[in-house]
């Protein structure tokens, strides 16, 4: 036997590590996609087209469709799949500052009295902009998660089973469906004074619609697939006040893709912005006229002002990120320098 030089043993090392890294990747990435409608859904369908364009990154991706959120994020935590697709109330806990985005009117702008869909997904897409770029990208970065894409699903409203119902002080007493893992609706919910009802997002709809609870807060692209207008019946109506916009949010264990994909794959959902928002406004417009409910000018401002009240609140308690909740305030005051809320450093 002959005995390698120093020089040549790291040679080989590096060699040997080289051919390692390599067949890390040589596997297909597994990626559990949540979609309302599973395969056949627009985010599954995106999805594939992000698939496509990451074998250039060097990543071989496999999806699998899910129509149970709780279980794909399951999944994806204990191993089975190596990325996530989901919304941000099951991604939160990978990256609390992407996951809290969805913070309650984070996205609202009052401008005359008014606060619209617009505004709202223009702070959107101005945030998920900055976590795309250079500057934003250590935050989305936790431990061995990374957040590899943000795309919007649309302004969340209350769908309410009496459009009598059209002011919070009306909302006293009232049944709301909120989802059990996030402890921001609930508490937002009792501090209205409402009753909040456990559910989850396999049957909030059914709960809405066979009458057990009063309202839920759902996104557009919902009114259909799960024929909420059931619930709205004859008498019902869908509050047109932006609550949040939701998102859902691409996760990833960076640890089982090459280097430098999470910020390749960010770029192509930012790139895909335009294509998600597209599907929501469709959704919006597919509602019909007489299902939504319009509330008085005064009570867009009052409402956007009790939701900054109280999502500063949950920042102080963790329940946000407040880094995040800045971020945003700063986009809402460079699209409107004259909001009042811009002379308040405290709130967020």
């Amino acid at each position: 036997m002959f005995e390698l030089n120093r020089g040549t043993r790291i040679v080989l090392a590096a060699v040997s590590l080289f051919a390692a890294s390599n067949a890390a990747f040589a596997a297909k990435q597994k990626v559990c996609v949540y979609d309302i409608l599973g395969a056949g859904g627009d985010v599954f369908n995106m999805s594939k087209d992000w698939a496509l364009d990451s074998a250039k990154n060097g990543a071989d991706i496999e999806l699998k469709a899910y129509t149970d959120e709780r279980v794909a994020a399951e999944d994806f935590k204990t191993g089975q799949c190596d990325g996530v697709i989901a919304t941000s109330f099951r991604t939160r806990q990978f990256n609390s500052i992407a996951g809290s985005m969805d913070a309650l009117g984070s996205s609202s702008i009052v401008k005359d009295g008014k606060v619209t869909n617009a505004d709202a997904y223009k702070v959107v897409q101005t945030t998920i902009q900055y976590y795309s770029s250079e500057k934003g990208a250590g935050d989305m970065v936790r431990d061995k998660f990374e957040v590899a894409g943000i795309i919007p699903f649309g302004a969340a409203f209350l769908f309410v089973n009496d459009r009598g119902i059209n002011s919070v002080e009306k909302l006293s007493g009232k049944k709301i469906a909120v989802f059990d893992y996030d402890k921001a609706q609930s508490t937002m919910v009792q501090k209205i004074g409402a009753q909040p009802v456990s559910a989850d997002i396999t049957n909030f709809a059914t709960k809405f619609n066979n009458g057990s609870v009063d309202i839920i807060a759902a996104p557009a692209a919902a009114y259909k697939p799960l024929e909420l207008f059931k619930g709205l019946g004859a008498k019902g109506g869908i509050v047109r006040f932006p609550l949040t916009v939701l998102t859902y949010q691409i996760v990833i264990n960076k640890d089982k893709f090459p280097a430098d994909f999470g910020k390749k794959s960010r770029n192509f959902w930012l790139s895909q912005f335009d294509r998600a928002l597209k599907l929501v406004e469709s959704a919006e417009k597919g509602i019909p006229a007489d299902k939504w409910v319009d509330i008085p000018t005064a009570d867009a401002v009052k409402y956007t002002i009790m939701l900054r009240e109280s999502r500063t609140a949950m920042a102080q308690t963790k329940m946000y990120d407040e880094n995040t909740l800045k971020l945003m305030k700063k986009v809402r005051c460079k699209l409107n320098q004259a909001d009042s809320e811009c002379a308040d450093p405290a709130g967020l």
